[in-house]
Protein backbone atom coordinates (compact mmCIF):
# COMPACT_ATOMS: atom_id res chain seq x y z
CA UNK A 1 0.00 0.00 0.00
CA UNK A 2 1.52 3.24 -1.03
CA UNK A 3 1.90 6.03 1.46
CA UNK A 4 2.89 9.57 1.47
CA UNK A 5 2.93 10.86 5.14
CA UNK A 6 3.43 14.76 5.85
CA UNK A 7 4.72 16.26 9.01
CA UNK A 8 6.08 19.51 10.17
CA UNK A 9 3.43 22.03 9.48
CA UNK A 10 1.94 24.44 12.50
CA UNK A 11 2.17 28.18 13.27
CA UNK A 12 5.06 30.10 12.87
CA UNK A 13 5.88 34.44 12.94
CA UNK A 14 6.45 36.28 9.49
CA UNK A 15 10.23 35.68 8.97
CA UNK A 16 10.52 32.16 10.95
CA UNK A 17 11.50 28.90 9.65
CA UNK A 18 9.79 25.40 9.26
CA UNK A 19 11.00 21.74 7.75
CA UNK A 20 8.53 19.76 6.20
CA UNK A 21 8.99 16.02 5.97
CA UNK A 22 7.62 13.44 3.58
CA UNK A 23 7.98 10.15 4.41
CA UNK A 24 7.17 7.27 1.09
CA UNK A 25 6.35 3.81 1.62
CA UNK A 26 5.32 1.16 -1.05
CA UNK A 27 7.07 2.26 -3.57
CA UNK A 28 10.12 2.18 -5.36
CA UNK A 29 11.03 6.27 -3.66
CA UNK A 30 14.37 6.29 -5.33
CA UNK A 31 13.09 6.17 -8.91
CA UNK A 32 10.31 8.51 -8.42
CA UNK A 33 10.27 12.46 -8.66
CA UNK A 34 9.52 14.21 -5.69
CA UNK A 35 7.20 17.35 -5.03
CA UNK A 36 5.59 19.67 -2.83
CA UNK A 37 2.42 21.66 -3.79
CA UNK A 38 0.48 23.84 -1.70
CA UNK A 39 -3.24 24.94 -1.32
CA UNK A 40 -4.48 28.17 0.09
CA UNK A 41 -7.83 28.84 1.05
CA UNK A 42 -10.21 29.44 -1.60
CA UNK A 43 -7.19 28.99 -4.19
CA UNK A 44 -6.16 25.86 -6.37
CA UNK A 45 -3.09 23.84 -5.66
CA UNK A 46 -0.05 25.48 -7.23
CA UNK A 47 3.56 23.73 -7.20
CA UNK A 48 6.31 24.89 -5.05
CA UNK A 49 9.02 22.59 -5.68
CA UNK A 50 10.37 19.25 -7.21
CA UNK A 51 13.15 17.30 -7.15
CA UNK A 52 14.88 14.42 -9.38
CA UNK A 53 14.51 10.94 -8.57
CA UNK A 54 18.62 11.50 -7.50
CA UNK A 55 18.36 14.45 -6.13
CA UNK A 56 21.07 16.19 -8.92
CA UNK A 57 18.33 18.60 -10.21
CA UNK A 58 15.81 21.31 -8.17
CA UNK A 59 12.85 23.20 -9.65
CA UNK A 60 11.20 26.10 -7.74
CA UNK A 61 8.30 28.39 -7.74
CA UNK A 62 9.31 31.99 -8.12
CA UNK A 63 6.90 32.68 -5.00
CA UNK A 64 10.04 30.84 -2.88
CA UNK A 65 13.07 31.06 -4.47
CA UNK A 66 15.68 31.68 -2.27
CA UNK A 67 13.66 30.96 0.38
CA UNK A 68 12.57 27.13 0.42
CA UNK A 69 14.74 24.33 -0.55
CA UNK A 70 13.70 20.94 -1.47
CA UNK A 71 15.59 17.91 -0.45
CA UNK A 72 15.47 14.09 -0.13
CA UNK A 73 17.41 11.09 1.13
CA UNK A 74 16.89 7.84 -0.89
CA UNK A 75 18.12 6.03 2.40
CA UNK A 76 15.30 6.89 4.68
CA UNK A 77 12.81 7.28 1.73
CA UNK A 78 11.37 10.84 2.72
CA UNK A 79 11.65 13.99 0.98
CA UNK A 80 11.76 17.72 2.66
CA UNK A 81 11.25 21.17 2.42
CA UNK A 82 12.91 23.53 4.32
CA UNK A 83 11.22 27.24 4.41
CA UNK A 84 13.13 29.65 5.33
CA UNK A 85 11.85 33.46 5.70
CA UNK A 86 7.87 32.78 5.53
CA UNK A 87 5.45 34.87 4.84
CA UNK A 88 1.66 34.87 5.38
CA UNK A 89 1.00 34.70 1.85
CA UNK A 90 2.43 31.09 2.33
CA UNK A 91 -0.22 30.01 4.91
CA UNK A 92 -1.12 26.99 2.86
CA UNK A 93 -1.75 23.23 3.27
CA UNK A 94 1.41 21.41 1.86
CA UNK A 95 1.25 18.62 -0.21
CA UNK A 96 3.63 16.05 -1.15
CA UNK A 97 3.95 14.15 -4.39
CA UNK A 98 5.61 10.90 -6.11
CA UNK A 99 5.60 10.54 -9.94
CA UNK A 100 7.47 8.94 -12.56
CA UNK A 101 7.07 12.03 -14.56
CA UNK A 102 10.94 13.77 -14.77
CA UNK A 103 11.11 16.68 -11.78
CA UNK A 104 10.22 19.63 -14.81
CA UNK A 105 7.28 17.57 -15.98
CA UNK A 106 5.79 17.65 -12.28
CA UNK A 107 6.26 21.42 -11.80
CA UNK A 108 4.10 21.74 -14.74
CA UNK A 109 1.54 19.13 -13.81
CA UNK A 110 -1.59 18.59 -11.31
CA UNK A 111 -1.95 15.17 -12.17
CA UNK A 112 0.69 12.85 -9.92
CA UNK A 113 0.76 9.44 -9.05
CA UNK A 114 0.98 9.11 -5.48
CA UNK A 115 -0.32 12.39 -2.99
CA UNK A 116 -0.17 12.74 0.43
CA UNK A 117 -2.65 14.10 2.85
CA UNK A 118 -1.16 17.58 3.17
CA UNK A 119 0.35 19.26 6.35
CA UNK A 120 -0.94 22.66 7.35
CA UNK A 121 1.35 25.61 7.37
CA UNK A 122 0.12 29.07 8.91
CA UNK A 123 2.19 32.08 8.93
CA UNK A 124 0.89 35.06 10.82
CA UNK A 125 1.57 38.48 10.31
Amino acid sequence: QVQLVESGGGLVQTGGSLRLSCAASGFTFSTYSMGWFRQAPGKEREFVATIRWNGANTYYADSVKGRFTISRDNAKDTVYLQMNSLKPEDTAVYYCAADRKSATMMAGSSIMDYWGKGTLVTVSS
